[in-house]
């Protein structure tokens, strides 16, 4: 079967680690490199494939089967209501979009249209993740009490001198750009979160963005979470730096970075480090402790897999636009406690 050609909008970090896993994917190949700048004619010449400044211009002239939108966030509703216009499935990098209005926009022309609209979280597409959600779902943790979370790394100096310094501004900090990727992991594996509580600093930086947050979740199911996240720590608590899922992060193995309690024992994830009660529940008791085995894989070069899987109609998407949007109504609810001091239900 021949293979399906994808275009890759956006010639930055995250564009151009989706354009090397194309070039290697059995399913997919690099269709195009999509970029106004002179870094999108340089990636596509070291590529070997067509440069094209925008997606109009593509889509007039060579349209593909299907595009990756990795462009500024800014950009996302403009770049997915193109390929919808043009009926060609787009998987766009998480956030889908900068607000929720923009979200439900493209979210609802994809759906309307019969077009695809996957959200790029990555991490769903992990064999662990996979792992713990089944072993969440089969109960054997009992009720689920209480979730804790921590996304703790430090961002050199270099990373906010991308561009004009817009990681120093609000909507570059580590609330929208990387809590992200945990809110979705957390509605993964322990439900729908339906109140927030939240507090950010930026007393390390001083930047005008947040550097540092604290949250509360309440989920529907009953169950609360506490979460701290920060960009300045110098922690190697980080799903980057605890699943050794990217070889391009320092690995620390041995830690973890979420932490599932339930009324019968508790899975800590990465490590997949599983206690469980072989009686009756109580802290005097011993727990029967054991370590899940998984096999690792890279989930962005899984996430090229399934697109195509979807493209050629052999799939539903396991991110779903929908899906991206609901994250982002979280991550948006943060961002409102912690400007408000109070909380927000969703």
């Amino acid at each position: 079967m021949s293979k399906v050609r994808i275009a890759v909008a956006g010639a930055g970090t995250i564009g151009k680690r989706h354009s090397e896993e194309l070039l290697a994917s059995p399913s997919a190949n690099l269709a195009a490199v999509v970029e106004p700048s002179a870094t999108g004619a340089e990636t596509a010449l070291q590529y070997r494939v067509q440069h094209y400044p925008t997606l109009e211009q593509l889509f007039r002239l060579d349209p593909p089967d299907g595009v990756i939108l990795a462009t500024p966030i800014w950009s996302h509703a403009e770049g997915v209501l193109s390929c919808v216009a043009a009926g060609i499935p787009v998987l766009v990098e998480k956030p889908i979009a900068d607000s929720i209005e923009a979200a439900t926009i493209l979210v609802e022309a994809g759906e309307m249209a019969g077009v695809p609209v996957l959200t790029g979280h990555h991490r769903q597409h992990s064999p662990i993740m996979a792992n713990a959600r089944a072993i969440i779902r089969s109960g054997r943790l009992g009720r689920l009490v209480a979730v804790v979370g921590t996304t703790l790394f430090r961002k050199p100096d270099e990373y906010f001198e991308v561009g004009d310094g817009w990681r120093r501004e609000p909507g570059g900090g580590p609330v929208l750009l990387n809590l992200t990727h945990d809110v979705n992991t957390l509605l993964s594996l322990v439900g729908d979160i339906v109140g927030v509580q939240a507090v950010t600093s930026n007393a390390t930086r001083r930047f005008p963005v947040e550097d540092t947050a604290a949250m509360i979740f309440r989920f529907a199911n009953g169950a609360l979470g506490t979460f701290v996240l920060s960009d300045a720590a110098a922690s190697p608590r980080s799903w980057e730096q605890t699943s050794q899922e990217d070889k391009s992060y320092a690995m620390y193995p041995d830690e973890d970075c979420y932490h599932i309690a339930g009324t019968r024992g508790s899975l800590s994830v990465p490590t997949m480090r599983l206690k469980l009660f072989p009686g009756e529940p109580s802290w005097s008791q011993p727990f029967e402790e054991s370590i899940e085995n998984v096999e690792r894989s890279d989930p962005l070069a899984n996430q090229i897999e399934h697109f195509a899987a979807v493209i050629r109609g052999r799939a539903e998407p396991i991110v779903s636009g929908r899906d991206g949007l609901n994250t982002l109504r979280v991550v948006d609810a943060v961002r409102q406690a912690a400007r408000t001091g109070g909380s927000v239900s969703l």
